[in-house]
């Protein structure tokens, strides 16, 4: 239970190859990463990865047109059917042969693939429950090349199919009288897109060398005549099982189309459909050899789309082809263009750099703008309360990475070299990087700036990093002069520079509860450096193999180091005594490369362990080197608690423990043989001590590999930098039924007859005994607000750790913010004290809960940032109206007292006529 951990996200990474999808609506862009598929929300500004993979990485990507089912084809051709709406896959198929290009029909009955030069008409997956999810229903022939790119018409009657041999095939996905299949030419390089226009069976086709041409058609849809199918004569009748392998026949035959260079005398009588070739434009200007290598239609707003190997997209109007604006958003080639379902927004995926751009063409912005490390990552750093990720790369870049969105908010680009180490100082607000271009720089998460930089008084390749625990100590450690460098934070000045060690320092870490430096060296010693009494080294630890990594445990008792022999030891910083060791060299089982001559067994002897790290609890150590493995240990019982393949993708070199036999000739492995395809498998000889593969060959297989792990503060997650990037694996938070002390009258019912007696302590206790998350969230919101207080002097201490990790939890996904904020603030003024006693065990609990508030603390600032001007508007503006208020009440009580002046003069007049008329009838 404690170690349910499951993949939850990907990170460092948005875009690898293959073709980027919007979701039905607009709002999400589907992009391929690897072997893995992310969803980018634009409207929510957050992404998931589903939990899914493929062998090998993902060529391309099929979206139904509802947005319930998605068709991923890896680069072997291997497929996978899967629910969107569940994120599960429904089956699995394996097409034998790489695909090109897939596509689903506007209705959604059936899909088109291209392998080759042939393209494969299958029924599409419906809502009923069926076998085989993949029929075949036709397959076309007709180019003399691989297909390239596909496009249907919008009743699903026709689609048309580009191809590297120039030419452009329009074929009936029907039996029509008057079109089968139909060849157009016209260009002299590879057909990059082919679109219909709306309603119609006009063509617009684009070539790699930025060549438009624009076809019309002779025939509108409704013209296109249904071929009568034969009757077939009655059969006899036959016994069910003749019947039932006959029907099995029918099934598997499908019809065979094949593109024919001359007309049957049948086929002349027939009026066919003919294409008529309207204009050719050219987006290249003269002597510019750009190649246009991505382009998107949307038909509604017949807008074209063009993304060029130099970065540049245009954006052009048809049919009279008006160019609308042209960018330049990346150095590298475009690789994948989209248009969402408005044509409002334009996603672009640039493989070469890894970026994943979304575009709004009418007010000229980014909605979406994400690159992640194009080259290896080298490690990560949690900030204190869990918040916020750190990651530096070898491309000599620091992105910072928010936990909650999963996206990075901030870049540093001030290094020169590749990152080697990362670190948040305790506030959080400060993240450190060593590189190997010899500087330390500190980064400030509010200015988003570079306002610290260390270097050394000779040029030196920093490995290493760390900071103490109040953030005014920076230390560095060199791989090339053996010295360690301090700094002060402060005033950014060179402290002291300690020497000592015989070999480059492999790792330095500072004690969290002591002024103490432990570094670790290829010389096979630890040394402790007590940073009060003057830098001097207070114990020396011999070990028997070169060390590769040093870590405190959280409470600073205990030292853990990884050495070359495979090995973890523990250590007693205090008496220097070693209180046990695991021999983790087996646990790696590490796989055997292409070019390897000796079996991984044997390979398994020279690997070893290079990251460590403890738990929030540091009852357990996280490990993980050279291996597609990450080890979890237990402290004490010193014994492997479980293993997590962080990868299944093929595509790596080093995955497989046995080579594959189809791969060995008898001059050796296939691997070692250079085809001379430039844009192919090649070369893959790498050269002793590179680790990410031979960069001088056209293509090279980077070996899997973990460079960094590390816990999350708050205890629910943890995360490992490899190969395929950062790797977030967290908490399964589906129900499971653990319960903490059960007995026979634990019972959900007896739970709510004690909310119903208002025994609000003895529910809460029973909930917690039984340990199911929503009776245990019932009985907490069931309980009266002033009730509180009351509630949490009343129980036991058991539950009072307990208490506060659900509310913790609660805190980050309830609305009721101010209800769990109050039961928080009473665990802690009542039972503050216990807790503080009991601080080294329930410190996850009080991260996580220290997260949920920062959170809710941040969206809530910003809500009043944002409302501010709104809120002093409406107060002005309902004082002004009361001001009017108060002057018309005025003005009407002085119309009413001059009516009333009016009333009494009129009535003083009408006496005073009255006493006339009376005198003058006396």
């Amino acid at each position: 239970m404690k170690f349910a951990y499951k993949f939850s996200n990907l990170l460092g990474a948005v875009y690898r190859q293959g073709n980027l999808s919007f979701s039905k609506d607009g709002n999400a862009v589907i992009s391929p990463v690897g072997n893995r598929i992310s969803i980018f929300d634009l409207k929510s500004n957050t992404s998931v990865t589903l939990p899914l993979s493929t062998a090998k990485n993902i060529a391309c990507v099929g979206i139904s047109p509802n947005g319930n089912f998605a068709i991923v084809v890896d680069e072997d051709g291997a497929a996978l059917l899967v629910s969107l709406i569940t994120r599960a896959i429904l089956h699995h198929f394996h097409f034998h042969k790489p695909v090109n290009s897939i596509r689903f029909s506007p209705d959604g009955r059936k899909f088109v693939i291209t392998k080759e030069n042939v393209a494969l008409l299958y029924h599409a997956p419906g809502k009923q429950r069926e076998l085989n999810a993949f029929v075949l229903d036709k397959s076309y022939h007709g180019p003399y090349d691989e297909t390239t790119c596909i496009d249907w018409t919008d009743d699903s009657k026709c689609f048309a199919v580009g191809s590297k041999d120039t030419s452009t095939w329009v074929f009936g996905a029907e039996r029509w009288t008057n079109l089968t299949c139909y060849s157009l030419g016209g260009h002299k390089d590879v057909i990059v897109g082919c679109f219909f226009e709306k309603d119609s069976l006009d063509l617009y086709t684009v070539s790699q060398d930025g060549v438009l041409c624009i076809w019309e058609s002779d025939t509108e849809l409704d013209c296109l005549v249904l071929k009568n199918k034969p009757d077939k004569a009655k059969m006899p009748r036959q016994d069910e099982e003749e019947q039932e392998e006959e029907d099995e026949r029918e099934e598997e035959a499908h019809e065979v189309i094949r593109g024919k260079t001359q007309k049957s005398k049948s086929e002349e009588k027939t009026k066919k459909v003919r294409y008529k070739h309207v204009s050719k434009h050219f987006f290249n200007k003269e002597r510019d050899l750009n190649k246009l290598t991505a382009a998107a239609y949307h038909k509604p707003t017949r807008i074209l789309v063009t993304g060029f190997a130099s970065g540049i997209f245009h954006l052009h109007e048809l049919p009279e082809v008006n160019l609308i604006h042209s960018l330049s958003i990346s150095d590298q080639k475009i690789a994948s263009v989209a248009l969402n379902c408005s044509g409002d927004w334009i996603a672009f995926g640039c493989s070469g750099m890894g970026q994943l751009l979304v575009w709004e063409w009418q007010s000229e912005s980014y909605v979406f703008k994400q690159q992640g490390h194009f080259n290896n990552l080298a490690s990560l750093a949690y900030s204190p309360d869990g918040q916020y990720i750190a990651t530096g790369g070898d491309d000599g870049k620091v992105k910072v990475w928010n936990t909650n969105s999963c996206l990075c908010f901030v870049t540093f680009t001030e290094h020169t070299s590749s990152v080697s180490n990362v670190a948040f100082t305790s506030t959080g607000l400060v993240v450190l990087s060593a590189s190997l271009d010899g500087t330390v720089r500190a980064f400030d998460l509010h200015r988003y700036r570079n306002f610290r930089t260390f270097t050394s008084p000779r040029p030196a390749q920093f490995s290493s990093l760390a900071v103490d625990a109040s953030g005014e100590l920076v230390s560095a450690g060199a791989q090339d002069s053996f010295e360690i460098f301090l700094w002060s934070m402060q005033t950014g000045r060179l402290l002291e520079v300690l020497g000592g060690h015989e070999g480059p320092v492999s790792c330095l870490c500072f004690s969290p509860v002591q002024s103490i430096l432990a570094s670790s060296s290829w010389d096979g010693t630890i040394r402790l450096w007590d940073m009060m009494d003057s830098w001097q080294v207070k114990e020396t630890l011999h070990l028997t193999a070169d060390a590769l990594s040093v870590v405190y445990r959280p409470d600073g008792q205990e030292l853990a180091v990884a050495t070359l022999n495979g090995e973890i030891s523990f250590w007693n910083p205090n008496t220097a005594a070693q209180v046990g060791s695991v021999a983790g060299r087996h646990d790696l089982e590490t796989g055997r490369k292409e070019t390897d001559k000796v079996t991984a067994k044997h390979l398994s002897k020279a690997k070893c362990f290079t990251s460590l790290c403890y738990s929030a609890d540091g009852e357990s150590i996280l490990s993980g080197g050279q291996s597609k493995f990450v080890c979890i240990y237990n402290v004490k019982e010193q014994m492997l608690l479980k293993k997590f393949e962080i990868s299944c993708n093929l595509s790596f070199d080093a995955m497989e423990e046995f080579l594959d036999r189809r791969k060995m000739t008898e001059f050796g492995s296939l691997a070692l043989v250079d085809e001379g395809a430039g844009d192919k498998d090649g070369v893959n000889i790498s050269l002793p001590g590179v680790r990410r593969g031979d960069m001088s060959s056209r293509h090279f297989k980077p070996e899997i590999r973990v460079s960094s792990l590390r816990f999350s503060p708050t205890g629910r997650s943890w995360a490992a930098t490899s190969t395929e990037g950062l790797l977030i694996y967290s908490l399964d938070g589906s129900l499971v039924f653990d319960p903490y002390d059960l007995d026979l009258d634990v019972t959900p019912a007896s739970i709510r007859k004690q909310l119903r007696l208002q025994e609000w302590a003895a529910a809460i206790v029973l909930a917690f005994r039984l340990n199911e998350t929503a009776l245990k969230q019932e009985v907490l919101e069931t309980v009266p607000h002033q009730q509180i207080l009351v509630v949490c002097g009343t129980l036991p201490e058991v539950y009072v750790e307990k208490l506060l990790g659900f509310v913790a939890t609660c805190l980050e996904k309830s609305a009721h913010l101010q209800f769990y904020m109050t039961w928080a603030e009473s665990l802690l003024m009542l039972h503050g004290q216990k807790v503080k006693n009991r601080s080294g065990s329930i410190l996850p609990t009080l991260q996580a809960l220290q997260k949920s508030i920062h959170r809710h603390r941040d969206n809530l600032a910003k809500l009043c940032d944002f409302n501010l001007y709104n809120i002093r508007y409406a107060v002005a503006l309902s004082k002004q109206r009361a001001m009017k208020r108060a002057s018309e009440q005025e003005e009407k009580s002085q119309e009413d007292d001059d009516d009333d002046d009016d009333d009494d003069g009129q009535s003083e007049e009408m006496s005073q006529a009255s006493l006339d008329d009376e005198e003058m009838i006396l």
